[in-house]
């Protein structure tokens, strides 16, 4: 699987409709969570502009994307803006390989890197 990061940005226009939908899109998403697949989510803060951060697995762009179709924020037309973007993990726990190891697998400036057997 991979992660991607999901943005929604909302019209200050939908903010009742938000409101009265929100329930059931708090439903969908502790579902997803419950499921595994929404790893962190949550609104911008009150200097930003309305929108959410949504970190999902996923095995495709499609995947992700046609499971956040479901999300009955989208099905009401509430959402003005969604991106879905892969999410490469470079530091933190959900890293495919430990930034010590990143490091170590680095050679020193001006050493030859070292081979590893499939380069072999």
């Amino acid at each position: 699987m991979a992660t991607f990061a999901v943005t929604y940005a909302y019209s200050d226009s939908t903010s009742a409709g938000r409101d009265t939908v929100r329930p059931a899109h708090v439903e969908f998403l502790k579902a997803q969570f419950d499921g595994g697949r929404l790893l962190k989510s949550g609104p911008f803060g009150p200097e930003e502009s309305p929108g959410a951060l949504l970190i999902i697995d996923g095995d495709t762009k499609a995947d992700v994307e046609a499971l956040m179709d479901q999300d009955p924020f989208h099905q009401a037309g509430l959402i003005e803006e969604r991106t879905v973007r892969q999410w490469n993990i470079f530091f933190g726990a959900d890293a495919a390989q430990p930034a010590a190891a990143q490091t170590a697998a680095q050679p020193a400036a001006g050493q030859p890197a070292a081979q590893t057997p499939a380069q072999n």
